[in-house]
């Protein structure tokens, strides 16, 4: 072990693994074994090595260990949008089962752009992280992300899949939970039904809006392409899409939104036009954020329990890291209707 410092005050030379070793007569090893928190060497000797370390002002450099071990005590977690309260909850449910192993995250955030991404990814794994939770940007290229990440790395994506990626992958039912959705609409007898939010070439939005297509398919309904209206998948640009969904006649009667950020914002934006949630026009979500409870009125949504989420994909990192060269692994995570004031039936 090389690891080096340089003292306080002494600009000629690093303080190294054996001028320690040397100094109090014990092995290299031992050293580097106090260094890394080994309960392999005994107390009064732990003791001794602590106080040559604190005597000569050496500093563990961390990376460079990583580097040679190929090991390291953190893991990146990279989210698309850290204004969504979904992913708040997510990144709690990583954090607890990481520190629960000792390992400490590292978050970036890309906001949903690409460049971005590339930029963040870079920068952690200058930090050498044991492996990588991604929720990738829409629009993201798994060719570009081996670029920057390697084609070793120990990396879980979560909820989107760029064409080509290879990696472990986390997902919820996505397909499933707008069919379930769409179905509980029409029980309520809403025959004009629009899907609102999300990108079309997002791997997620797509999966949703199969769901969408397949139960008004059951219904004997087609898609109508003027109720299909795109936005980013936040409260904002939701609200300021509103309007679309009256452009031309007939209008619909609800809407299944691509998560409950949009959801939100959708509400938001029909109370601006007097349209009253719940009792003119109903809106489903997707994810049960803490807020949809508490929402006016309460927003009818998929349950997929985010915190949970959050820790089941940390597990299936540390998964991976035990097994690094196992087969990709991908696990649907399933999802439930919660039915709540902001689904009702047709206004007479």
């Amino acid at each position: 072990m090389n690891d080096k410092a340089t003292p306080a005050g002494k600009g000629s030379r690093a303080v190294t693994v054996t001028d320690i070793a040397e100094a109090i007569g014990v092995s290299r090893a031992t050293v580097s074994l106090v260094l890394r928190g080994s309960p392999l060497v005994n107390v009064d000797t732990r003791a001794r090595v602590e106080a040559e370390l604190r005597r000569q002002r050496y500093v563990y450099n961390r990376g460079a260990a990583n580097l040679r071990r190929r090991t390291s005590s953190s893991v990146a977690l990279v989210i698309n949008d850290l204004s969504n309260p979904f992913f708040a909850e997510f990144a709690s449910g990583v954090d607890e089962a990481l520190g629960a192993k000792g390992f400490v995250t590292l978050l970036g955030s890309t906001g949903e752009s690409p460049q971005r991404q590339q930029a963040v990814l870079s920068t952690l794994m200058e930090h050498t992280p044991a492996g990588l939770i991604l929720s990738p940007a829409e629009g993201s290229d798994a060719s570009e992300l081996r670029q920057v990440l390697g084609f070793n790395a120990n990396v879980l994506l979560f909820n989107r899949e760029p064409p080509g990626a290879d990696w472990d992958f986390l997902t919820l039912d996505n397909q499933q939970g707008a069919y379930l959705a769409t179905r509980h609409l029409i029980e309520r007898g809403h025959e004009r039904i629009a899907f609102f939010g999300g990108h079309a070439d997002s791997s997620s939005c797509h999966q949703r809006r199969l769901g969408y297509a397949q139960a008004l398919a059951e219904a004997g309904r087609a898609v109508h392409p003027d109720w299909l209206i795109e936005s980013a998948p936040n409260r904002l640009e939701a609200a300021a899409r509103t309007n679309e969904l009256f452009a031309r006649d007939p209008v619909p009667t609800a809407a299944v939104c691509y998560n409950d950020s949009v959801a939100l914002g959708l509400m938001l934006g029909l109370a601006s036009r007097g349209v009253r949630p719940g009792v003119d026009f109903a809106v489903t979500g997707f994810d049960d954020i803490s807020e949809a409870a508490v929402a006016l009125p309460p927003l009818t949504t998929l349950t997929v329990n985010p915190r949970e989420r959050g820790r089941q994909a940390a597990e299936l990192l540390l998964q991976r890291l035990d097994h690094p060269d196992a087969a990709p692994q991908r696990t649907v995570a399933p999802v439930q209707l919660r039915i709540r004031a902001s689904s009702g039936p047709v206004a007479a």
